[in-house]
């Protein structure tokens, strides 16, 4: 038996929301193997998989079999070509499960729903081992997960969102869950609404930025449009429109097409308008304003009261894996944001309409 493993970028497996939550392999059938069923065949030659595990990947329409969609009950035979997706399973790290308190709006046997505060970084790694959102979803579930453990249920974030993004995140509970909201999420189905504050004042009501995204060559801490090589790059798509204007800045909300690592914040970027206090991305220098001290004194309080990207998931909206009724949840402004606003229109209602 020869496995070969088709697609496992560790950077993309963790970032990016649709192509990484999967890993993608190929089985070549030896000429000596004897006939045996699809689903037992792959649970013998697949390490820390379980036969419920693979039975779930086949009923969701994730294996083929010499090319075409396989039924568990298929037969394998000598030479046979097995292709399929798992989803993605962090293995030889520690889950350290800690009593951190959670924002748990919706909670049943198959998933639940959480508001991340900006500041939690969602996994482990690159320094942040402790704290985390799988460290308290470690404890609430009561799972843990090592080099030896039997128990593999880590793999239950469908999505991520940046660690100073607020907001709405779906977990899956099991692999039921977690293959049926993620091929929901890979078809463009999930309805997903962010609220940002941008610099700058948009010229139209609405539009749409339709731009491929990909990882900066000379920084990798930062993605990037490639406007004049479309052919790098990730499609990404974002779908935006005005809540409220101040002139300086402008509050918006933006709608999901597709799930890019960093996209509202690249693709805002991209059209001028970085998201306000986005450090990475441009957004805590003035962009537009006056320059007196005091117009900068007041950036820097506003800069202190939302340290952070102005960016939170508010909305998120999928179908329940088992139950198929539309599910949709919708979260207040956090506190910081909601304060941002309220100093800007505090601001903006006693300068003058010409000063912008």
């Amino acid at each position: 038996m020869d496995e070969e493993k088709l697609y496992n970028s560790e950077d993309e497996s963790l970032e990016d929301e649709e192509q990484g939550m999967f890993e993608h392999f190929r089985l070549n059938v030896d000429k000596g193997q004897t006939p045996m069923r699809i689903d037992k065949y792959m649970a013998t030659h697949l390490e820390d998989t379980s036969r419920h595990r693979v039975q779930c990947a086949i009923k969701e329409g994730y294996v083929l079999l010499n090319d075409k969609t396989a039924k568990a009950n298929m037969i394998v035979r000598p030479l046979d070509v097995i292709r399929f997706v798992m989803p993605y399973r962090r293995r030889g790290l520690e889950i350290l499960p800690q009593d951190i308190p959670l924002n748990i709006v919706y909670e049943d046997n198959d998933l639940l729903v959480v508001n991340k505060p900006a500041g939690m970084v969602v996994h482990p790694g690159h320094g942040h081992f402790e704290g985390t959102l799988i460290n308290a979803l470690a404890y609430h579930l009561g799972i843990s997960q090592g080099p030896d453990a039997e128990d593999e249920r880590m793999g239950i974030l469908v999505h991520r969102i940046d660690k100073d993004t607020s907001g709405l995140l779906v977990v899956a509970k099991n692999d039921e869950s977690l293959l049926d909201l993620a091929r929901q999420f890979y078809e463009h189905s999930i309805e997903r609404r962010y609220v940002a504050v941008v610099w700058g004042n948009l010229k139209e009501d609405e539009g749409t930025i339709d731009a491929n995204i990909g990882r900066d060559p000379n920084d990798r801490l930062r993605f990037k449009v490639f406007e004049d090589d479309p052919g790098k790059g990730k499609h990404a798509v974002t779908h935006y429109r005005v809540l409220e204007r101040f002139g300086y800045v402008t509050f918006i909300e933006c709608r999901l097409e597709t799930g890019r690592t960093h996209q509202i914040r690249v693709h805002m970027s991209y059209l001028g308008h970085p998201l306000f206090n986005d450090e990475r991305y441009g957004g805590t220098e003035i962009r537009k304003g006056t320059i007196y001290a005091k117009y900068r004194q007041f950036i820097q309080n506003c800069f202190d009261i939302c340290p952070r990207q102005a960016l939170h998931a508010k909305t998120l909206g999928f179908v329940h894996p088992r139950t198929k009724e539309m599910m949709h949840f919708d979260s207040p402004l956090p506190s910081d944001i909601s304060a941002l606003l309220d100093k800007w229109r505090s601001y903006t209602s006693s300068t003058p309409r010409c000063a912008f």
